[in-house]
């Protein structure tokens, strides 16, 4: 293998690979990086068998070749040398050769005909914006249960409904759901893409300017723009019928202002007990919407709100970790708060934006 390519264009590529190998110990391959030079690019593949990814680079191909290298070594070497300049890579007795203005470094290699095939994924497929998939999965991902005990609900729920795609995801304290329009979309029946592999999801196609086509089948989804390729397996497993926990009525309807709010959690926080709880009181005719928390040790606080309300009086606990956590999905300056007795969800979403709904349990203590 003998290639020559821009500096900044293949430090990215590396950078963006290195994250997804894995550190299985039986499967040491899985470490490295595989550099395949062909035609008119250079192509970086990795893979941790859960998730897998290959971005094309532009190169002058004197020699085609494979070589297998440690993905933490090359990301490293990348991240601290080279500046401005072409680099030159050689595959020399299996080992990787790199070349710059002032520097030679030969790092060794590995067994390249053990490194794992990448699935092509075949199956439906459709196109949307690069920029409104990392949205929908961004809105909705933190909800996710971190655990996988019930790997249904250790994920990211995507389905199409009219011209929208849908993105879930719940701990079964709390739930996100965003809405997303998309041109043409065809059926997408329900997929569980797993969370562990959402933040580099997120992470690749945040820098992704381009149109995305996302392919699926029962067992995998792929995501691809013009020089990057990534393929995820999915979760086989039901995701929970969410719709029938959603409240169709409400008691009261409160509207308040987002960065008023959010000061005013984050007040309350310093006062919540070891549960995070912090109580809420909504009085319709004294216009009252009351934020309050008590600690034995610290204190206690009560922040009275400003805000627009309708409906009867209501009183409940939450933890205000769940709340805050959706500040990051709501893009108008207001805010609106719909509650009904305790034992029902509290439904969030940004006042009149139907996109995105957020719901979150109450704290019966």
């Amino acid at each position: 293998m003998k290639v020559e390519c821009g500096i900044e264009k293949l430090k990215n590529g590396i950078l963006q690979t290195e994250r997804v190998t894995g550190k299985n110990l039986t499967l040491p391959i899985l470490s490295s990086i595989l550099l395949i030079a062909s035609g008119k690019s250079l192509k970086l593949r990795a893979t941790n068998l859960s998730l897998g990814v290959e971005v094309e680079i532009p190169a002058k191909i004197e020699k085609e070749g494979i070589v297998a290298v440690s993905g933490t070594t090359l990301a490293g070497i990348f991240s601290n040398i080279f500046q401005n300049e072409n680099i030159r890579l050689e595959g020399e007795g299996g080992n990787l050769v790199i070349k710059a203005k002032k520097s030679r470094i030969k790092l060794k290699g590995q067994t390249y005909e053990d490194f794992p095939t990448i699935p092509l994924v075949e199956g439906k497929t459709f196109e949307t914006e690069s920029k409104k998939l990392v949205d929908g999965i961004k809105s909705v991902y933190y909800s996710s249960s971190v655990s996988d005990i019930k790997p249904e609900i250790s994920s990211v729920y995507m389905y199409s409904s009219g011209d929208s795609l849908v993105f879930v995801s719940t701990d079964s304290f709390r739930l996100a759901e965003k809405k997303i329009k998309v041109k043409g979309i065809e059926d997408v029946p329900g997929i569980l893409i797993p969370f562990k592999n959402i933040p580099e999801i997120l992470r690749i196609f945040g820098e992704v300017k381009d149109v995305v086509r996302v392919c699926f089948n029962k067992n995998q989804i792929s995501f691809s723009s013009e020089n990057v390729y990534l393929t995820s397996r999915v979760i086989d497993g039901v995701f929970p019928d969410y719709r029938q926990i959603i409240p169709k009525e409400f008691r009261v309807e409160a509207v308040v202002l987002k960065q008023d709010l959010l000061n005013a959690l984050k007040l309350s926080n310093i006062f919540s007990d070891k549960f995070n709880q912090i109580n809420l009181l909504v009085k319709t005719k004294d216009k009252i919407f009351e934020l309050s928390s008590q600690n034995n040790e610290v204190g206690e606080n009560k922040t009275f709100l400003d805000a627009a309300i309708k409906g009867e009086d209501v009183s409940l606990g939450f933890n205000y970790k769940y709340f805050l956590d959706c500040f990051q999905s709501i893009n108008t300056d207001s805010v609106s708060i719909r509650l009904n007795q305790s034992s029902k969800p509290m439904v969030i979403s940004g006042n009149s934006d139907n996109s995105f709904i957020y719901l979150i349990m109450p704290m019966n203590r």
